[in-house]
């Protein structure tokens, strides 16, 4: 036991005697640059923290934590999967579910802008400034397909962010996050700017996104994005699993536009074409069928009763220019179009059949809610009629489909509604052939050929007869009131 002891203090004694010989290392001095920088970085935090939030949004007993769109519902738990809970000492009811958030103060009026899944179907809002500071908060509107939403509380002497321009942002500039992350709030944390436009294909709830490495995990969720000079560029709102680098933003300059219409009259107002689209740039089978159109967006369906079904436009044209501003992939003609007023007019440059037109379309206010024809089979097995005399089948290079002259008593015994006239009913499709796997079902009214109108069953045969379908042909459609278009191959 004493050797033991001995030794350290010899150690000790040492270093004592070192020390006072003038010998222990000095520290060296800060690098100017280095320190400015660390200062840049405390300075963000300073400036844009005080006016940063913490939400608590209780749910009902027994109710979940809801909002999210469907396979993101990771964002939103704890570690062990379960939703985040308020702990006993931060609530007066800590038996009732509740999701913890961020968000941030952008009027002193006490208006907050968070996301929509932090604060959707919640019966009590608690918000928490840096001041230690706890207010209740009332839904102002919110916004399902951009994931924003705006609440609001009233108190004296609130920081309000300043917010930047997210269009100005470059790849490769300083990113830094402030939120709950884990409940841990007010966590401070830095990274760059990783991509812009960066679009994820969710189902269509979501525009394009800011790409960031900066650390964001749960419960950073609907806070700020800032710039180095602390302004806020983006709303922290997606991550790629937890601790990967790989998060995503709204860019600011989106969410003001929504956030502005949401304090107005409480939810958003999108001008629509109603169309169903598809970029050439993105889809192999599109490439193959237009190889002489190197870049834009097919229009692949019109919706019943949509602004664009008022319009010369006709499914299989292939939009390349809006306005004059070209457009290469999908997102770029959805980005053109939402940045136009609802009843605006818009000239659409398009291809068709090799020949570049232009046609102007007005656009409408997008419904809240609408379903989309399906490209698959929504009828299940229909009782079609006996097949007529002058029914026509297909021949063997594009076999699987039957098809038949259009009377008034046939669409009324299918329960079809139509205004137009021409075209030819499918009345048959034989599973796993080429018709099948194009799309086609019984039901549907082919009206075009190869660019060759059908007025009956007779013209069909004819058009098919003359086509090389080596690449394949191009029908186009109506179903269920939806303009539409498949491509058959052999």
């Amino acid at each position: 036991m004493k050797k033991a002891l001995v030794f350290p203090l010899l150690c000790l004694s040492a270093f004592t005697a070192l020390a006072a010989e003038g010998d222990a290392p000095q520290a060296s001095p800060v690098p100017t640059a280095l320190r400015q920088l660390s200062n840049s970085f405390a300075s963000v935090f300073e400036k844009a923290a005080p006016s940063v939030v913490v939400i608590e949004a209780r749910q009902s007993p027994g109710q979940s934590v809801s909002g999210l769109p469907s396979g993101l519902e990771f964002f939103f738990q704890g570690p062990n999967g379960a939703p985040y809970r308020v702990l006993p000492e931060t609530g007066p009811n800590p038996d009732v579910a509740a999701s913890i958030g961020s968000g941030f103060i952008f009027s002193k009026d006490g208006y907050i802008l968070t996301n929509n899944h932090v604060v959707a179907d919640a019966s009590e809002i608690q918000v928490k400034l840096q001041d230690g500071r706890r207010l209740e908060a009332e839904v102002v509107g919110t916004d399902e397909r951009s994931d924003l939403a705006v609440i609001k509380i009233s108190a004296p002497d609130l920081s309000v962010a300043l917010l930047g321009d997210s269009d100005a942002l470059r790849v490769g500039e300083l990113a830094f996050a402030i939120g709950t992350p884990m409940e841990l709030p007010y966590t401070f944390t830095s990274g760059i700017i990783s991509a812009k436009g960066r679009t994820l294909g969710l189902g269509g709830y979501y525009d394009e996104f800011i790409q960031t490495d900066t650390s964001i995990n749960p419960g950073n969720s609907g806070g700020p994005l800032c710039d180095v000079e602390g302004r806020v560029v983006g709303i922290n709102t997606l991550i790629s699993g937890i601790n990967r680098g790989v998060g995503f933003a709204i860019p600011i300059n989106s969410a003001k536009h929504v956030a502005d219409q949401l304090i107005a009259k409480g939810r958003v107002s999108r001008p629509w074409l109603g169309i169903s689209i598809a970029s050439i740039e993105e889809d192999r089978q599109l490439q193959k069928f237009y190889p002489t159109v190197k870049q834009g967006v097919v229009l692949r369906g019109i919706e019943p009763g949509a602004p664009a079904q008022r319009s010369d436009l006709v499914p299989g044209d292939v939009i390349t220019k809006v306005d004059g501003k070209p457009v290469q992939i999908s997102a770029d003609l959805q980005r053109e179009i939402l940045g136009k007023n609802v009843g605006q007019p818009v000239e659409l440059e398009i291809w068709r059949k090799g020949r570049t037109l232009r046609v102007s379309v007005q656009t409408g206010e997008q419904p809240d809610k609408f379903v989309r024809a399906s490209t698959r089979s929504s009828r299940g097995n229909r009782n079609l009629p006996p097949a007529p005399p002058n029914q026509v089948p297909l021949n063997p290079s594009s076999p699987g489909l039957t098809v038949s002259d259009i009377s008034p008593a046939l669409l009324q015994e299918m329960k079809i509604q139509r205004k137009e006239t021409g075209g030819v009913l499918v009345t048959h499709v034989e599973p796993l052939s080429a018709a099948a796997v194009s799309g086609l079902e019984p039901g549907d009214i082919i009206t075009e050929v190869g660019g060759t109108r059908i007025l009956s069953a007779k013209d069909f045969d004819s058009a098919m007869e003359e086509i090389d379908a080596q690449g394949g042909i191009l029908l186009l459609l109506e179903r269920a009131g939806q303009k539409t278009f498949a491509i058959l191959k052999p």
